[in-house]
């Protein structure tokens, strides 16, 4: 029976480790929420361990830990990208064309034609709206700076997560 346990548990761990691989290497897509992937497996590996009365009080803080993370870094993240592209003045209507574009690619098509639908569709609602094809371009460059920042954010944040996650199975 001991041997069953033990694989289980190996079984847990390492499909929670791949999940939250996979959700950091989602990060890397603007409408994939790769956070909120990470903490869902962290979530599952939780729960699993509490099944089995093995959470201790440290266990919990480092949950917590994680899940303000991931709250802090979605809020975080959509504040970055809005940030660089209203301070160019950029209209919600644009920013929602553009999201709305990479999302809809996303789910007929594959993720990474998504990367590249989300500022093709906020060049286009910009074109189309100011008439001017380098502005346009100035408020695309503007998103995909705001992108790169909330990249740079979101991946320093799914590290951490890993790493409580790490201390909080390992340790």
């Amino acid at each position: 029976m001991a041997d069953f346990e033990f694989w289980l548990q190996v079984t847990v761990e390492t499909l929670t480790l791949f999940v939250l691989l996979a959700g950091l290497a989602g990060l890397l897509i603007p409408v994939f929420p790769g956070l909120t992937v990470m903490w869902l497996s962290t979530l599952f590996y939780a729960i699993v361990e509490a099944t089995k009365h093995k959470m201790t009080w440290v266990d919990w803080l480092l949950f917590t830990l994680i899940t303000l993370l991931m709250i802090g870094g979605n809020i975080i993240d959509n504040i970055i990208i809005a940030k660089h592209v209203r301070d160019k003045n950029v209209p919600w209507s644009s920013i929602i064309w553009a999201f709305a574009a990479g999302i809809i690619v996303s789910l007929f098509f594959t993720p990474l034609a998504g990367m590249v639908a989300s500022p093709t569709g906020l060049f286009l609602a910009e074109w189309q709206r100011l008439k001017d094809r380098p502005s346009a371009l100035a408020n695309t460059k503007a998103w995909l700076t705001g992108w790169g920042w909330s990249l740079a954010a979101r991946m320093g944040i799914g590290v951490l997560m890993i790493i409580l996650w790490a201390l909080w199975a390992w340790l």
